[in-house]
């Protein structure tokens, strides 16, 4: 597959496909960031809808870079607020479990990168330049309707130190000279203001080869849903309460029970598989045919074999997504046969996940941070 294809695959959205053609043409070296905050444990949203695309930019010969955002968890109110937990846990379970992931996806964490962003802003005065050099060109109001970027709402009331939460997420592109800047869909008000204030930055804008000022180029992965049933059933018709109404059911580790944890046992992802929502006549809101696929049908070439007694049909392949949704809709695979397979095609991927936490320091990791709490919200 070429690498136009590779980067573009599975998104959302590519703010834009002009621009990304154009540094694809300019036979530059190209950097990629992806950041996470240290928020609890990795989910499959994280470890594999997120890295899965990291995955895709490695093979294109971008050089990816994994940005662990101690500063932004704790302004956030993250894992108790306390910088030193945040810091030892970004460097040990929040970057191993990212590394295992890549693996479970056929990766070699070698290729990646990973920054802590204490490193980064230590002694780093162009870095805090940068920050007042994007809120120079951004406005007040902007910044308060960004936080949702950080799973606030919008007129929610928050401390002052989240207003400059943004402005370090817009910085820490330019800082780090990323032409690729990487999230899920949910983050997009950041990657905006990095565009719109990327030609007006004095102190460290990004640059082509020729010196010029360029954009970075903004690429969004969706969103996985967990697997509970939606707030509202059925779902309303309207396309904005539609959009608000997915935008709800996103996966979410602060419901456990709606979300499968890349280290999971297999006798959990089995259980939470077959509580999970799956009505028989819908697609769109349908988590486990989301889970199938983002998670399941995300290479050409995948497959899904489910298992069933002759009884009930006998066992059936299918080579591709559409195929499957197509039997589904139609009644033809019923919907604990489709749970079971999904179940057992995960727990075959994560095996290198499940074996890295199973024992040793990294199982330490695990156990220590399970007993530690998500959120302080002040």
């Amino acid at each position: 597959m070429d690498w136009w294809s590779l980067i573009n695959r599975n998104l959302d959205e590519v703010l834009t496909e002009e621009d990304l053609r154009t540094l694809l043409e300019s036979g530059e070296p190209l950097r990629h960031y992806i950041g996470f905050e240290i928020s609890g444990k990795i989910h499959l949203g994280q470890g594999l809808v997120c890295m899965g695309k990291v995955k895709d930019l490695v093979d294109a010969g971008v050089q990816c870079m994994i940005f662990l955002a101690d500063w932004h968890t704790w302004v956030n109110d993250k894992l108790g607020g306390d910088r030193e937990r945040i810091r030892k846990v970004a460097l040990g379970y929040f970057k191993e479990g990212l590394a295992a992931s890549f693996r479970c996806l056929g990766g070699d964490p070698a290729k990646l990168k990973f920054v802590l962003g204490t490193d980064l802003y230590h002694h780093n005065d162009e870095y805090w330049l940068t920050v007042l050099d994007v809120a120079k060109n951004t406005s007040l109001a902007r910044i308060q309707r960004s936080i949702t970027i950080m799973g606030r709402k919008e007129g929610e009331s928050i401390d002052f130190a989240k207003l400059f939460y943004p402005a370090m997420q817009v910085a820490d592109i330019f800082i780090q000279g990323v032409q690729i800047a990487h999230a899920g869909i949910d983050q997009r008000k950041a990657h905006v203001i990095a565009r719109d204030c990327a030609l007006q930055l004095k102190h460290r804008p990004l640059t082509n080869k020729k010196g010029e000022k360029i954009k970075p180029v903004a690429i969004h992965h969706p969103l996985l849903l967990g697997l509970g049933k939606p707030p509202v059933w059925p779902v309303p018709a309207e396309k904005e309460k539609k959009q608000e109404l997915f935008a709800s059911m996103k996966m979410s580790k602060s419901i456990a029970s709606s979300a499968i944890f890349i280290h999971d046992a297999p006798d959990e992802i089995r259980a939470k598989l077959k509580k999970a929502f799956c009505p028989p006549d819908d697609a769109a809101f349908n988590p486990v045919l989301d889970w199938t696929k983002k998670l399941l049908f995300r290479d050409e070439g995948s497959s899904l074999r489910i298992e069933r007694t002759a009884q009930n049909g006998g066992t059936v392949a299918f080579a591709a997504y559409a195929e499957l949704e197509k039997s589904f809709l139609e009644g033809k695979l019923h919907p604990m046969d489709l749970k079971t397979g999904v179940a057992e095609r995960l727990i075959e991927i994560l095996a290198p996940a499940r074996e890295a936490f199973a024992s040793g320091e990294r199982a330490a990791m695990l156990a220590e941070l399970e007993t530690i709490p998500t959120e302080s919200r002040q």
